[in-house]
């Protein structure tokens, strides 16, 4: 699998995402479904933003180890809030995640009028390999 990172400027570096990503020679593609703070018996996380996030980062890392796949190899991550002001002093979390895995990815962040049941974050993602 080859992976092109297309950045015509510098300022996404500290966002941490890229403009795009453009894969050849794939073996295989994940589609992830949205990864929110729910625990493995199934019950909704009503903690705060910071802990649902970590939760949320957590699951998505297991569905894609699971799979087998490599979170380095996320092409394209979506990011769902309610409430793009709650997620802000928490992107920091978001951001060493990515770092810790190397990841390059496209991401669109969208704030939404509410998510499932008492969840404040999700991600969805594409995975290559």
């Amino acid at each position: 699998m080859e992976k092109r990172i297309i950045n015509p400027w510098q300022w996404q570096d500290e966002r941490s995402y890229v403009q795009a990503v453009e894969v050849k020679n794939v073996e295989s593609t994940l589609y992830v479904s949205g990864q929110t703070a729910i625990y493995a018996d199934g019950t909704s996380s009503n903690e705060d933003m910071k802990s649902q996030l970590i939760l949320a980062l957590q699951n998505l890392e297991q569905v894609i180890s699971e799979a087998g796949f490599e979170c380095k190899n996320i092409v394209r991550l979506n990011i769902y809030t309610t409430s793009t002001a709650e997620l802000w002093p928490n992107f920091s979390i978001f951001q060493e995640w990515i770092t810790k895995h190397d990841i390059k990815q496209a991401t669109t962040l969208l704030e939404v009028t509410s998510l499932f049941e008492t969840l404040k974050v999700e991600l969805e993602a594409t995975v290559v390999k």
